[in-house]
């Protein structure tokens, strides 16, 4: 009998839509489409709808919200106030790599 391995918690990965690069799920932002057709940040990770994810780099979230990217994501179009919304939850400078 061998000795166990210490048992080691499955962390969840996903990619953000803009620069395509995996990490945690936890360090990830979530946008969802809510079911009226409304897009918005979804801090708790667990909201129903259609989900994307944005890493914390200020490159892609000035991609994200100076195109048209969410509208080809969800299937819907992001008003400038849904989208003013979402930008109050960018990441601030300091925290660019």
């Amino acid at each position: 009998m061998g000795a166990r391995q210490p048992y080691r918690k499955h962390v969840p990965q996903r990619t953000c839509v803009i620069c395509r690069q995996k990490t945690d799920k936890r360090r990830l932002t979530r946008l969802v489409r809510t079911a009226d057709g409304g897009v918005v940040v979804d801090p708790t990770g667990k909201r129903n709808g259609r989900g994307a994810y944005l890493c914390d780099r200020i490159t892609c979230w000035d991609k994200v919200l100076g195109s048209a990217i969410l509208d080809q994501l969800f299937g819907v179009q992001v008003s400038d106030e849904e989208k003013e919304a979402i930008a109050a939850y960018r990441p601030s400078a300091m925290g660019e790599a």
